[in-house]
């Protein structure tokens, strides 16, 4: 076939998967050849923010983009992470917008007490946040360092290697595209909890947490979070705020994300893969209470 011919035909809809079916040329150095794939989808969401102190019409928080799906969710994570909110009861109503596409509408009770920066605290999240339009990175970090992880048992480091591959099994978007984030919840004897995945690693981590704190399970002070890429301060910042035990990424951290776990009482694993890692912070948990660091 005439290669320079090759025009893929327009997007499908999307399937409730969070996928959308193209037309890809496979090409090699012998063959070429026309096929079906997915792709992940990725779309706009914006956070509508309701509240009497906001006046009549709601203020914008913000947009992110997104995997569709479990936006509540996303949206509930992303203001507990933020701190706009602090309990399940602190949400009225959050609900997808009936008249604008990929809008969320969070309305908040009356009670929870707002920053006075929050109408004016516009981002754009570009599947990410946690410092995103914060008026100072080192209020960010006394913020997140002044949680400190309480201690709530250990677990054996085989029981770490065997959850990468567990929390991969259950990526059903990554099986279908091979190009989406995954965060996992597990308990200290390996259990799965929990899956979420996104195009975004930030917005992963916060449909996991949003989740957990609707269903009213946070803290998760006896809980092990997967990533299934590094670990940034920001994804380090949601972890702790969500007061899990563990954070294991397969990627490597950041310098910043290893202060904060340093100081927060987090044990941070990074490159957890081949039943090897490296374990930057709070190693008891995972190796019993001889463990520490040399000088």
């Amino acid at each position: 076939m005439n290669t320079a011919e090759f025009i893929p035909p327009a997007e499908t809809t999307p399937v409730a998967s969070g996928t959308l079916k193209v037309r890809v040329l496979r090409a090699g150095l012998d063959a070429h050849v026309e096929k079906d794939d997915r792709v992940v989808v990725e779309a706009p969401l914006e956070f509508q923010l309701h509240h009497p102190e906001l006046g009549l019409e709601p203020v914008s928080f913000g947009a992110t983009m997104r995997t569709p799906g479990d936006d509540e969710w996303l949206a509930a994570g992303l203001l507990y992470g933020e701190g706009i909110i602090n309990h399940a009861s602190d949400i009225d109503v959050i609900e997808a917008s009936t008249r604008r596409p990929n809008v969320v509408n969070v309305r908040l009770r009356s009670t929870v007490q707002l920053d006075v920066q929050t109408p004016a605290r516009r981002f754009s999240a570009g599947s990410s946040c946690g410092v995103c339009g914060t008026t100072g990175l080192d209020a960010a970090i006394a913020r997140a360092a002044a949680t400190r992880i309480v201690d709530t048992g250990r677990t054996d480091l085989s029981v770490l290697f065997r959850l990468p591959e567990r929390m991969r099994g259950e990526q059903s978007k990554f099986g279908d595209t091979g190009g989406i984030h995954a965060a996992a919840l597990f308990d200290f004897s390996g259990e799965l909890l929990g899956v979420a995945e996104d195009v975004g690693r930030h917005n992963a981590l916060d449909k996991l947490v949003g989740e957990n704190l609707l269903a009213q399970r946070l803290p998760l002070s006896d809980k092990i979070i997967i990533l299934s890429g590094r670990a940034s301060f920001e994804l380090v910042q949601k972890a702790v705020r969500a007061g899990a035990a563990v954070l294991a990424a397969i990627g490597a951290p950041s310098s910043l994300a290893v202060n904060l776990a340093v100081a927060s009482g987090l044990t941070l694993v990074g490159f957890l893969r081949d039943n090897r890692c490296n374990i930057y912070s709070n190693p008891q948990r995972l190796l019993g209470e001889s463990a520490a660091f040399g000088a």
